[in-house]
């Protein structure tokens, strides 16, 4: 698989969804912290569980007209609304407008992407899903790097700067989807005639009460649930947890000499070397695991995401972080191609972009429930935490048991039809 023999559309996306992600890494790992000292941490905890409520909103949107009206014209949808969102934001002079300015970028987002990954798997070669949604996560990772490091100076003390940019590439990326990419959805041959858009979307949205009886999609939802829940700690207790609990320290010491960084310092070193082997690593590590059984591989993930972050409460030392840290990042790299891939192959073709629109549920419902580490850390002691998290990572394996024990008596992407 070379990246100059992919469809045009893939090396567009590949290379606007890059440079996008960039930028993001600059400013949402601040997100909470920018609301927190503006409305106070109780009102901003309060305030953050709402956006995912609306980009599930907007992923169920997202997945049923990628279907009814194509994945190019939704995408385009999608990127225009991040950009005037990002202007809006980029204007406002009120934070309650910052907030609803944030929720519209997540709604852009959660609209674009199953189309998105729906065109994706229109026209990658199925021996070759894994590797090219790899690729994909390479290049979104790539920013992970030094966009934490870049955004505590860029975010806080550059904002405008940084949301104009932010517009900007996305207005450039909108341009080039309408001028470049062209639609893949599959000529639907069940449908006779054309009907209203209402009616049809009320279909489309009967579809998703089908999806959701569909036994083996429910399994799978419910125990990506939970292995999320474990695999999100990164971007909430485990910042909370090193910053109070994790001294600074030396991080290189040369006869008198040392290179010492403080205990938010250390936070920013295991996000950028999480980042870093993800770029290095997720194309390799895709390949080791190219012939796993996908059951094997879920389960391997859960078991080193929830192990892994379990692992950090038991040392303080940087080097111990870093070495759980590979651990954990393992969990979550195994994970990331074989789930898309999963769903690629389990849709039903006429129903694909309903499915990667509902396969975003897990992230919504994990997005919901991981900061409930970060509201019990007032009262339990960091090992209960760490051990709650282990708790949530083994019952995703047990759901991930039921659900190849019912996948291997079905055939393969049998609903809807």
């Amino acid at each position: 698989m070379k990246i100059r023999y992919w469809d045009t559309n893939l090396k567009v996306r590949l290379i606007g969804e890059g440079l996008f992600n960039m930028l993001f890494w600059m400013y949402f790992p601040f997100i909470t912290v920018y609301f927190s000292g503006a409305f106070g941490k109780s009102i901003a905890g309060m305030l953050m569980t709402v956006p995912p409520l609306f980009s599930l909103w907007g992923s169920l949107l997202g997945g049923a007209l990628s279907d009814r009206v194509g994945r190019r014209p939704v995408m385009l949808f999608g990127a225009l609304l991040q950009t005037i969102m990002f202007a809006l934001f980029a204007l406002s002079g009120s934070h309650w407008i910052d907030y609803i300015a944030f929720i519209g970028i997540g709604i852009g987002g959660a609209i674009y992407r199953p189309a998105s990954q729906s065109m994706v798997a229109d026209l990658a070669p199925p021996k070759e899903l894994r590797e090219i949604f790899a690729t994909f996560t390479t290049a979104n990772n790539i920013g992970a790097i030094l966009g934490p490091l870049l955004g505590a100076i860029f975010f806080f003390h550059y904002r405008q700067e940084l949301l104009w940019t932010c517009a900007v590439v996305m207005l450039g990326y909108f341009i080039a989807i309408y001028l470049i990419v062209h639609e893949s959805m599959p000529i639907r041959v069940d449908i006779q005639e054309k009907r209203p858009i209402s009616t049809e979307l009320k279909e489309q949205w009967k579809g998703y009460g089908i999806i959701f009886r569909d036994k083996i999609f429910l399994f799978y939802i419910i125990a990506g649930i939970f292995s999320l829940v474990a695999i999100m700690q990164l971007d909430l207790y485990l910042p909370v947890y090193i910053i109070n609990h994790v001294p600074g320290q030396a991080l290189f010491t040369w006869n008198h000499w040392s290179f010492h960084i403080s205990s938010t310092e250390v936070f920013g070193w295991v996000l950028g070397f999480n980042g870093l082997l993800f770029v290095l690593f997720i194309l390799p590590v895709t390949k080791w695991f190219g012939n796993w059984k996908e059951r094997n591989v879920f389960i391997l993930s859960s078991l080193m995401a929830g192990g892994g972050t379990f692992l950090v409460g038991l040392n303080t030392n940087i080097w111990y972080l870093f070495f759980v840290t590979i651990i954990f990042t393992f969990g979550e790299m195994v994970r990331s191609p074989v789930t898309q891939s999963f769903i690629s192959r389990y849709a039903p073709e006429h129903a694909r972009g309903q499915y990667m629109g509902a396969d975003s549920l897990q992230y919504t419902i994990g997005k919901f429930l991981a900061p409930i580490t970060v509201f019990l850390s007032s009262w339990i002691a960091p090992m209960g935490i760490f051990t709650l998290i282990l708790g949530f990572s083994l019952v995703s394996i047990l759901f991930y048991h039921l659900l190849f024990r019912f996948y291997k008596e079905q055939p393969l992407a049998s609903k809807l039809n």
